[in-house]
């Protein structure tokens, strides 16, 4: 073990590199499958041991843990069976795995001790707003807020393409539209989905074109499936 004045910067790197691991397990970008289960068991296995060393058992490792558990409770929801992909606002939130959400409010709890905020933090409280039942307002309009606050506290790209869906479901598509093509994530499949969904509302040329972007841009051939099937349910 390193010596405790150590501790604080050498847990910041091994945090973000059990994140990293995590994600990639999450968001695969080097197989030709989305989610890779055995990835992420490693991250949610490390991170368990560091809780379990009073040392490194710190609010911030707390929130990685939750926010991990927090995404690994809608696996079993985010692909069917023959490995196609389900985006979130097509789950079956029966397939979310409760016991795995009641963990993620454990360590959630043992994140709040202190007055650390780290971009954990907040991740693991939209992750968790994430693992509650639709079908109310108040829902999206606290998971815009929280994004708000990680805007400030650790800015990224993806956050900010996932703070526009957000907006889309507080304030609707026009509002998020004018934020999207001011936003311009040009390498991200993603952004081009989103925008899809966006222009179908009012430019059916733009709404095609971004979609055949994303097509483009995806990873996976599941993605591109996806996409496809999108373009056609549309009419585009």
């Amino acid at each position: 073990m390193p010596s405790e004045k150590e501790i604080p910067t050498r847990l910041d790197s091994v945090l973000h590199v059990i994140y990293l691991l995590f994600s990639e397990g999450y968001y695969s970008r080097t197989h030709q499958e989305i989610l890779r289960k055995d990835l992420c068991l490693e991250g949610l296995r490390l991170g368990l041991l560091l809780t379990e060393n009073g040392k490194t058992n710190l609010p911030k490792t707390n929130a990685l843990m939750a926010l991990m558990c927090f995404h690994a409770s809608r696996f079993d929801a985010r692909q069917t069976v023959d490995d196609y992909f389900v985006p979130y606002h097509e789950q079956d939130e029966k397939l979310w795995d409760t016991e795995l959400i009641n963990q993620g409010i454990h360590f959630l709890d043992g994140a709040m001790r202190g007055n650390e905020l780290s971009s954990y933090h907040i991740e693991a409280q939209i992750a968790y707003r994430h693992c509650q039942r639709d079908g109310t307002p108040e829902k999206w309009e606290a998971i815009l807020q929280l994004y708000d606050q990680l805007q400030l506290v650790s800015y990224s790209p993806s956050a900010a393409l996932n703070r526009i869906f957000a907006l889309y479901k507080v304030h609707g598509w026009k509002i998020a539209l004018a934020e999207a093509e001011t936003l311009r994530v040009e390498n991200n499949h993603f952004y081009f989905i989103l925008l899809g969904e966006l222009y179908k509302n009012t430019d059916l040329l733009k709404a095609r074109a971004s979609f055949q972007r994303a097509v483009l841009l995806a990873k996976t051939e599941t993605e591109k499936e996806y996409i496809r099937k999108k373009i056609k349910s549309f009419n585009l």
